[in-house]
């Protein structure tokens, strides 16, 4: 199937209509250390009726088998080939443009130097080794020091690759620094632009759907302008759940690049069918809910996520035809 600009229609559960779920990790499987309401029993039901998962994360600073484990962990039994990170994918990209035994400056975790090197790269530690490319990923201890190796190293000509421009991090505290931030910072010092693997470029969603095999891959994820981006970028149909990063008003608001195919409150969204909203009398019908955009407000009938999956509809369609939506009046919805 092929993501199409609004929101799709599925009669049977999600969990038989596509063979694999590409499933993000924070704000979907867990947040930060934590479990996510409904991960784990959703995602061993999903499977259960013979869906494959395939956890694709833009953190590059994490081993497969250190992701598996967590995820293990907290009852989501996990193995290290069902884990697709931002570094593999970064050292993917790197293979595009250099040739084995080139040396690269990898600035980030062991997740990045692990997968680096077993594409082939020699690793070096210095602007000085003269390095073709800088390989930039998040780490907890990274400093200023190797963000100044990377910025020299750029400033000479080596190639910039970023595993993800995430700006912020969830945790179970909150938002933190995500590598784009951390990437910004070699950015403002060299005024070079990186090329990056992460979502939402589609790179790790190609390669997942080539591992897996897969025909009718779904993506899944909490942020719109990585998760779900990605999956419009690739033409695969997305899961907008509603556990993370960005909220059902933030759904209601996105741009045509962004929108997901599918919203639900949580991972039960994949063991349900999903009616498409239906034009009727000027309204978007979900359910028992209703929304349409008149005179440049979003008017709401109902509650629950009908309620989202409506609006969504009523404002795409509006903003769409070039009518003016005011984003005030789209609330904060509970859930």
């Amino acid at each position: 199937m092929t993501a199409t600009a609004g929101l799709l229609a599925s009669d049977v559960p999600l969990a038989e209509a596509y063979d694999l779920a590409l499933v993000d990790l924070d704000g979907v499987a867990y947040k930060g250390h934590l479990p996510i309401e409904h991960a784990s029993a959703s995602l061993a039901a999903a499977r259960s009726g013979g869906m494959r998962l395939l956890f694709v994360t833009n953190n590059a600073s994490r081993e497969p088998e250190d992701v598996a484990g967590q995820l293990t962990g907290l009852d989501i039994p996990t193995d290290p080939d069902e884990v697709m990170t931002a570094a593999q994918a970064c050292a993917a990209l790197l293979t595009t443009r250099l040739d084995e035994g080139a040396k690269v400056l990898v600035v980030g975790g062991k997740g990045l130097v692990t997968a680096v090197r077993s594409a082939g790269f020699t690793v070096v530690e210095s602007a000085d080794d003269e390095p073709d490319a800088v390989a930039q990923g998040y780490s907890p201890e990274l400093g200023w020091a190797q963000l100044a190796e990377a910025a020299y190293a750029v400033g000479r000509g080596a190639w910039h690759v970023a595993s993800n421009l995430d700006l912020s991090l969830p945790t179970a505290r909150g938002f933190a620094p995500g590598n784009g931030a951390l990437v910004g910072a070699v950015v403002s010092a060299t005024g070079v632009t990186p090329d990056s693997a992460g979502k939402p470029s589609p790179t790790m969603y190609r390669l997942a759907v080539e591992r897996a095999r897969a025909s009718r891959p779904l993506v899944i994820g909490d942020r719109l302008d990585t998760d779900l981006a990605g999956a419009r970028g690739g033409g695969y149909p997305g899961l907008h759940v509603l556990t993370g990063v960005s909220t059902a008003r933030d759904a209601v608001l996105a741009v045509p690049g962004e929108r997901p195919s599918f919203v639900g409150a949580d991972l039960r969204a994949l063991l349900e069918s999903h009616r498409a909203p239906e034009l009727a009398d000027g309204w978007f019908v979900s359910g028992g809910a209703a929304a349409q955009v008149a005179d440049g407000e979003l008017r709401l009938d109902g509650a629950g996520i009908d309620l989202v999956r409506a609006a969504c509809a009523a404002s795409w369609a509006a903003t769409d035809a070039g009518e003016p939506l005011d984003p005030a009046s789209v609330p904060d919805f509970s859930l």
